[in-house]
């Protein structure tokens, strides 16, 4: 057994010791790591680095130090456009709000200035029609005192419907005063034919 030892040859006795010597070296380096009491990366980068198993490389910092404010004011600028945005968006509402409240304003400016012509136009009328029959009421109460042959001949050159006109309100005189009316008197004195027209025309209502 002896010669067989001996026939090992140095080398990889050698080797062996070698190899035995690194594990022991490793484990101890590990268990001071562990324990704090030695940096067993830095010891042994000279010969992890060749096999690649060398310190990480350092993470380099951003090239631009003011990356997370510009990060910040881009995202300050993207919230003021949609700002902006909606503001304008109100804007046209209100925009559009306020031409409907004008066009709802002027329709009803309008429809107050048409019902105010209306009343003027019909307060003129009335007046009128006042000042009318205020003179048809001068004008019967000169007839009635007139003798009838000279108020006839009068009465032969009004109009068919202002002499409608006279007739009734000499009707209304009369019948407000308690008094026959000279109506029938009149009407006796004119032309037949013209008694029928005016008879018909005062059988209708006034205005019709």
């Amino acid at each position: 057994m002896a010669n067989r030892y001996n026939r090992v040859g140095a080398a990889p006795r050698i080797i062996v010791l070698l190899l035995l010597v690194l594990v022991l070296l490793g484990g101890g380096a590990f268990w001071f790591d562990v324990l704090g009491l030695i940096n067993a990366r830095e010891l042994l980068q000279p010969i992890l680095q060749p096999i690649g198993l060398g310190r990480a490389a350092p993470v380099a910092p951003p090239e631009d130090p003011d990356l997370l404010d510009r990060l910040r004011a881009e995202r300050r600028q993207e919230q003021l456009v949609l700002q902006e945005e909606e503001l304008d968006r109100r804007r046209r509402e209100l925009d559009e709000a306020e031409e409907e409240f004008e066009r709802r304003l002027q329709e009803l400016e309008d429809r107050e200035t048409t019902l105010a012509e209306r009343e003027e136009s019909f307060d003129q009328r009335e007046a009128e029609y006042e000042d009318r029959r205020a003179n048809l009421r001068r004008n019967a109460q000169t007839l009635q005192n007139m003798p009838p042959e000279q108020a006839v001949a009068i009465l032969e050159d009004y109009e068919d419907q202002d002499l409608v006109s006279i007739l009734r309100i000499t009707d209304e005189i009369a019948e407000e005063e308690d008094e026959l009316s000279l109506v029938p008197v009149w009407l006796s004195q004119l032309p037949p034919d013209r008694v029928a027209r005016i008879q018909r025309l005062l059988a209708q209502r006034p205005g019709s």
